[in-house]
Parts: C-alpha cells; structure tokens; sequence
C-alpha cells in the first residue's frame, strides 16, 4: 500500500570528489549506506577510527559543558518549547559554525576545567573540615602534635573515647607505682577526653599498656604546629577555596552567553563524527572511490541531480534485495498513525503497510472510547494551535496531527452519544432556570444514551469489531492472493471470512426476520463444509484430513473472543461519560449561591482536566491494543529493517526543508 519500491545503488567517483559526494549524501538524507564486509580486488577500507573518535570525543565535551552551564544558570525555556523542536538554519551557517567549531572546544575543555576546580574545591573542603573537626578538641594543646621525645621524657599524646577526669586518669596510671608522669587533660566531653603524658624515658611502653586497657588511641590527625596554628591555616585555606570556587562560577556564568554556540558545535562534531563513520564502509583504490546503498525509487532522481555536478562519476541502480530497508511513505490522513505501526514492528517484505488501515480505525475507536464532543474539540483546537504556532518537527507534527484527528472522531461521536463536557448544557442550565431537561432535549438529533442504551451500543460495538476484523483478514487475504498462495487466500482466509460474515447476518436475522437468519445460516453451515474440507488439505491420509478440518472449527473460540474485546468500546466509552457527570454533579453542588459560583468553575475545570487526562490515556492505549491484538495479528509479521538515511544527524539544529531539495 504505502511501501515505497527500494533500489540498491552503487558510485563510482574519483577518490577527489569524495568529499563533495558524502557532504551532499548527508545533506540531501536520501540514501542509506551499505559496506560488504569483504572489498573488491584492487579495494580496501580506510579506517577513520581515529578521527570519527575526535568528534566524538569532541562532541562529548560539548555536552558536558552545555550540562555544566545548565547546572549553573538553566535555560530558561516556556513548558511548550518542546513542540518548536530544533532550530532551523540555512545550509550556510553549516560553514560558519564550522569556522568556529575549534573555538568552541576549546570553550568547552575551559568550562569543564573550570568545573572541575569547583568540584575539587568542594572534595578538599570536605577532607578539610574532617581535620578541623579532629582537631578542635585539641585546640587548647601548645604543643604540636607531632611532638618528638626529648633525652629524658617521653611523650603520649592521645584520648579515650568517654569523659574522665585528669585525677581519674592520673589514679588509673599510678596502679604502676614505677610510673613517673606529668598529665594534663586538654578537653573532655562525654564523646571523649583528650590529654597529653609525659613519662621517664624507657617508661612510655608500660603507660601505654595502662592506658589501652582504658580504650587509649592515638589522634588520628597529625601536624607540625600546635593544633590552634593548624585550624588558622585550615580556615584560610576554607576562604581561599571559596574564593577561587566563587570565580571559577562566574567565569562559568559568564560563558553561558555561549551556549547557543556550543550547542551548533555539539551537533557540527556529531555530523562530522558520522561523516567519517561512513567514510570507513567505502570502498577506496588509490585514485577511486566505490559508494553503495539503498535509496527510495523516488528519490532516485535527486542522487542523479548529486553525482551529475562531479565529473567522472558513474551512478548505476539495481533491484534491490529481499533484506532491503523498508521506507514507508503515506498520505496526510493516514501519516500520524505511521508512529503506532513503527513502534510495533517495521513491516517485512511480505507484509502490506497497514497504517491506511489502521488510521481510519484509531481514530474512529478512540472517539468511540473518548467520545465527548466538548473534550474532542478542546483536542482538536489545541492540536491545531499548537502546530500553527510552532510549526513542530515531522515526528512532533504527526503526533499533534494524530490527536487532532483523534480528536475530530471524539466530537463527532461525543455528538451522537449527547455528550458535551457530560451532560453539562442540561446540568447548568437546569441548574439556573429551576427547569429539568436532558440532553436530549436540547440536541435537535435523536442521540444514543450511554446509560440507558447500553446494549445497543454494545452490539454497535462488537458490530464493528467484526468490521476491524474482517478489515485486518482482508489484508492477509491480499497477501496470500498477491504472493500466488490462491487456496490459502480462499480457503484459509476467506472461508473464515464469510462464516463471521454469515453468523453476524444469521445474527442480524433474529430482528430482520426468518429470510435474514436463515440466509446467513446457510452462508455460515456452506462455509463450515469449506473449512471441513480444505484446512486439511496438506494430509495424504482421508481420514486425517477430514479431522483436520473438524478440529480446525475450533479456531471460532478465538474469533469470539477476539469480538468480545470490543466491548470496551462502550466500557472506556460510558466511563468517560459517567466521571464528566459526575463532576458536574459536584460542581453544581458548590454552585448554590453567588460565592459559589467561584469553587463551581473550578471543581467543573478541574475535574474535567483530570477526566481528560485519565481516559485521554486510556483511550490511547486500548485503542492501540485493538489494532495489535486483535487485527494485526490477523496478517501482520513484521520484522522489517527500518531505512535509516545518512543524515545530519543533528540534537539542536536543522536544515531547512526547501534548501534541501
């Protein structure tokens, strides 16, 4: 349907033109390159490791610092900025960003170098403030530390972790009465007591023995200076750090002015980082150059326009491969809904693109399931505000563009069912004329209550569940036909087919009358004989084969199982209705006085908000799950390589569309 034919391309240039060819490739974003692991006599790969690897590295240090600037001085950016997507240049501003790439890096290492000091100021002003804190009980001791002995005393300088006092100290090293010592306690707390001892020479091993019995250690931070000369040092090394911190960030700050700059540098390196990556596929001689790939038949006469402007050049096309990348290209109705086909699977050579069929089905369940027309054109305005005021990137204007036709669906079938923000028309005016009317009263068109016609809105339901069905074996029913698979088209397929065709007409009888149920009756027993028939048709042996085909009408669970599914139709259709009553309900119970009027509008605002938030969701995931559960799995394998275009794969900028052409 939407798979656009690919072609294997293969170009032959001088090895000079090279840079010309791979510039405009990228640019143009048409082509995907292929390499053959193996070159052809007289060829070979040039490995631009090394510099793909500069770029990229490059690239990572713009990152880095665009990260820092942020952390210092966030961009201030509106909570709708997302939708304007990249910024657009002209193909000339590619020079001169080019021109000031080198700059820019070097801007970078100063803004991560800058960091850095930051950071490590921080770590050092962290192992600083551990010493002071070890060291503010010894802030009293003259002596430093590190004391040394003298010829005749020796020196214990130390603390037991709980306070004690320097005559419980002093009782506790008389027990040896050969212990001469001078003690003097320099802190105490209940955490610890710090102290310093001065013993004879050849006496200190004897006091430390005493004194560990007590839980003695040694101070676990040292130094040359009496401890207050230490703490003096320490705090003015704290300032100075703070300092050169303090100016690292606003030589930072001020560099934010270059963010901008920075970030066309970042996506320069990535461009050049994938030139040189696809450099290293070709194919090159010592005076040629061998380019191949996978191009759309479309855009073939665009790359002809490419290899045209270098002489010397020889451009040839083929059939392309079964393993060919697949591009899908569809109409401005069925393009939003291409994202929910890519996100299941890319389809294989085999498959159909199924996004033609799938779109018409997503939106029209997902305004069955929303189905409020005040909410479906609140969707569809906001929708269409925001991608003309924004003029949003493809992948951001498709999904816009697929909630607006979400949301066209969800008004249209909030009409039919008489829902317009619940029943809120009828609440309000009921509500300040002391009158009693419905919705159905003040809609000129007969309309469906999701309350009180519940089931004939599930039948509705399952009825086109049958539709989406039929519509996803219709499918696989092309496929096998177009594939030269006749009887399996016929008899695998459209026997099926007409058999739920014949139920629902048999179905459809019990009201019709009897001419009705019994035609579809006779449709639906002609088509079980079929089945009986032919699902075994693989088997030699009669019997096995006739068995074959009666197991098979077992499949009909599945098929019912499959129809039941769209019961939610009318589930997430009726809960939608039902929470938007009920915040109307509980609005207008604020509303019951002038001031009330005020909490009134909001509980109506908010609640509304939260409803469209909750079933918004709801209906954007069980509608989802209807096309892959229930019709892709009626045809659709997947398993496609998705065509990747070398491209300026780019994070900030893009070149502008009709400069691309």
């Amino acid at each position: 349907m939407a798979k656009l034919k690919m072609k294997s391309f293969t170009i032959a240039a001088l090895r000079k033109d090279r840079k010309f060819l791979i510039e405009h490739l990228q640019d143009s974003s048409i082509v995907q390159l292929s390499s053959c692991k193996e070159s052809k006599d007289g060829f070979r790969k040039i490995d631009c490791t090394s510099r793909e690897q500069v770029f990229e590295r490059y690239r990572i240090n713009a990152e880095k610092a665009l990260k820092i600037l942020d952390g210092v001085s966030p961009e201030k950016t509106s909570l709708l900025a997302s939708f304007s997507g990249r910024r657009e240049i002209d193909p000339d501003e590619i020079g001169v960003i080019a021109e000031t790439a080198d700059d820019m890096a070097a801007y970078c290492n100063k803004i991560i170098a800058l960091d850095k000091t930051i950071t490590e100021n921080a770590a050092e002003k962290v192992r600083i403030k551990t010493s002071l804190a070890l060291l503010e009980p010894w802030r009293e001791l003259d002596i430093p530390l590190a004391s040394e002995d003298t010829d005749s005393t020796e020196i214990i300088i130390g603390s037991v972790p709980r306070l004690i006092t320097e005559k419980e100290l002093a009782t506790e090293l008389a027990k040896d009465s050969s212990l001469s010592f001078d003690l003097e306690v320099v802190s105490a707390s209940r955490e610890i007591t710090c102290f310093v001892l001065f013993v004879l020479k050849g006496q200190k091993e004897a006091a430390e023995s005493i004194l560990r019995s007590i839980g003695f250690s040694y101070p676990t931070v040292s130094c040359n200076g009496t401890p207050q000369t230490e703490i003096e040092k320490y705090n003015e090394k704290l300032i100075e750090l703070d300092s050169e911190s303090d100016e690292a960030h606003k030589k930072i700050e001020a560099m934010c002015e270059k963010r901008e700059d920075i970030k066309n540098a970042s996506d320069y390196y990535s461009i050049r980082a994938e030139k040189y990556r696809a450099i290293s596929t070709l194919d090159h001689s010592a005076h040629a150059v061998i380019i191949t790939g996978f191009i759309p038949e479309e855009d073939m006469p665009r790359l002809e326009r490419i290899c045209s402007r270098v002489d010397s050049c020889v451009l040839e096309f083929e059939d392309a491969p079964e393993d060919a990348p697949v591009k899908l290209k569809n109409n401005a109705f069925s393009q939003p809904a291409q994202g929910i086909v890519t996100m299941y699977a890319t389809p294989n050579k085999e498959d159909i693109d199924p996004t033609p069929v799938l779109a018409f089905f997503y939106y029209f369940f997902f305004g069955m399931m929303f189905s409020d027309a005040g909410y479906g054109l609140l969707m569809t305005g906001i929708c269409a505000l925001l991608i003309k005021k924004f003029k949003p990137e493809e992948n951001m204007r498709n999904n816009l563009k697929l909630f607006e036709y979400c949301g066209i669906s969800t008004f249209i079938w909030g009409l039919v069912y008489g829902s317009i923000f619940g029943n809120a028309p009828a609440v309000y005016y009921n509500h300040f004329t002391g009158k009693n009317i419905t919705m159905a009263d003040i809609l000129p068109w007969p309309i469906l209550d999701q309350k009180k016609d519940a089931m004939t809105i599930l039948i509705v339901s399952i009825a086109f569940g049958l539709i989406h069905i039929l519509a996803g074996m219709a499918c696989k029913f092309y496929i096998l036909w177009k594939h030269g698979d006749k009887k399996g088209a016929l008899f695998d397929v459209g026997s099926w087919m007409l058999l739920l065709v014949g139920v629902a007409v048999g179905a459809a009888g019990t009201k019709l009358g009897d001419g009705v149920k019994y035609a579809g009756i006779g449709i639906a027993l002609f088509c079980v004989a079929v089945l009986i028939l032919t699902q075994g048709r693989d088997k030699k042996n009669p019997i096995m084969r006739l068995f074959s085909g009666i197991v098979s009408l077992y499949d009909i669970t599945s098929y019912v199982s499959d129809l039941l599914s769209y019961s939610r139709l009318l589930a997430l259709g009726l809960t939608t209705g039902v929470m938007a009553e009920v915040f109307n309900l509980l609005s207008e119970m604020l509303g019951k006085s002038v001031i009330g009027i005020i909490p009134m509008t909001l509980v109506f605002i908010l609640g509304h908000l939260i409803n469209i938030g909750l079933n918004a969701l709801g209906s954007y995931v069980h509608t989802m799950r209807l096309q892959y559960v229930e019709m892709f799995s009626k045809f659709y394998e997947g398993g496609g390589k998705p065509f990747e275009p070398f491209s300026l794969n780019s994070k900030y900028i893009r070149i502008k569309e009709e400069n691309k052409k």
